[in-house]
């Protein structure tokens, strides 16, 4: 008993509520993070773009913006590019896809920097990359191709400080030459900023307000680590901002860490969000009104209690293994004479021939009597359940 008391407790309603509950929680953390797991990703892969930590990512760059008050924004998806704000395009590789940004972007002050070091991560510290070497030249100058054509050189720096051509930049843009200064030229491509020899490091291609910088070094987390360049670097994205600007953009669909879209999504983002809302609380709803309206099982109760049903088994195991079962034929007649008088309420006052005179006459189809005294005289086992079935058998046709 205690044993069964145990299992039936480990299986009450409170538990299997409470287990229902985690695992509809769990379902939907589930599908949460399925939906919003691109968009939870931190960036720290050791790339060139705005989340990264690395040497050669922008972080620095996102950080130093957001504490001087120019709002930086990470845009994780194309559409959100339709701001007048600058956009700050940072490709890994060449053969990054530009396309998208640049026709949504479209007449915008939008600032690309070039790719220029080969990396590889460091398995010592996650997030940070080795720096082993540049990049091959034909990898910057395939950002724009083919529609602008760029040439790329490299050359020592040694530290001289770069010229702001013309009257272009505010006095505080004052970037210095890194240990190798990656430069750009083409035919389309007006300079801003130079080295001492005239070439290109931040250039505007055409009349468009689309900017190149050749040099990602000057304002990479490398370079962030010179208050000079740190300067210089806010002090040019304030200038190529426009002047009704209230943030910076900063793209990592370049990259491939953009905004994944999917139907799975359009369930909890707005105006389908309420949709999702309501289903859930009809669910909810349903859920309760059945528990409610059904509630626990309810177990049948026994017909005998255990008592009698312990003594009436051991009299019929008693009188069938002395195979006694016929001697009980007119025994059970008179059960059945008695259960047939309280079924048709017969008046109690009939006993004897009168009470089988008046059964008798309640199915002219089926003598009473003559089923009674098979029953009685019955001498064997097949004989007695042969009569008791004709018996059952007159009680259920005078209740049809």
């Amino acid at each position: 008993m205690s044993a069964a008391r145990g299992a039936d407790s480990a299986f009450n309603a409170r538990t299997m509520l409470l287990i229902t509950a985690i695992g509809v929680l769990a379902f939907i953390a589930m599908l949460l993070l399925g939906a919003y797991a691109p968009d939870l990703r931190s960036g720290r892969n050791g790339g060139s773009h705005a989340l990264s930590k690395a040497a050669t990512g922008f972080s620095g760059l996102v950080q130093l913006a957001e504490a001087t008050g120019r709002n930086p924004v990470i845009v994780r998806s194309i559409p959100d590019l339709k701001s007048e704000d600058l956009a700050v395009i940072t490709p890994e590789h060449g053969t990054a896809n530009l396309t998208k940004i640049l026709e949504t972007r479209g007449p915008r002050a939008t600032l690309v920097v070039l790719p220029k070091w080969s990396t590889m991560p460091d398995p010592a510290h996650p997030g940070w990359v080795r720096v082993p070497m540049l990049d091959f030249a034909a990898d910057p100058e395939s950002v724009f191709a083919p529609d602008v054509k760029l040439k790329v050189a490299r050359s020592k720096g040694h530290g001289e400080p770069l010229t702001n051509v013309e009257t272009f930049g505010p006095a505080a843009m004052r970037f210095v030459a890194p240990a190798v200064v990656q430069t750009i030229s083409g035919k389309d491509l007006r300079p801003l900023i130079a080295t001492p020899s005239g070439g290109i490091v931040l250039g505007q291609v055409g009349d468009r307000h689309l900017y190149v910088l050749s040099e990602p070094d000057l304002v990479n987390n490398h370079g962030m680590g010179s208050e000079r360049q740190a300067r210089s670097a806010l002090a040019m994205l304030d200038y190529l901002n426009s002047s009704d600007s209230s943030s910076v953009l900063f793209d990592v669909t370049a990259n491939g860490l953009g905004r994944s879209r999917s139907p799975l999504k359009l369930a909890f983002d707005p105006p389908f969000l309420a949709v999702t809302l309501t289903v859930f609380a009809a669910m909810m709803l349903a859920a309760w009104q059945a528990l409610n309206r059904f509630g626990p099982v309810r177990r049948r109760a026994r017909a005998i209690a255990f008592g009698k049903a312990a003594l009436v088994d051991n009299s019929a195991a008693l009188i069938r293994k002395a195979r006694r079962e016929a001697s009980l034929g007119s025994r059970y007649v008179d059960v059945i004479r008695g259960r047939a008088a309280a079924l048709f309420r017969l008046p109690p006052t009939l006993s004897g021939e009168a009470l089988d005179e008046r059964l008798e006459s309640l199915n002219p189809r089926r003598s009473f009597a003559a089923a009674a005294n098979a029953a009685a005289s019955a001498r064997t086992r097949d004989e007695l359940l042969g009569a008791a079935q004709s018996l059952n058998h007159w009680i259920e046709e005078v209740q049809r």
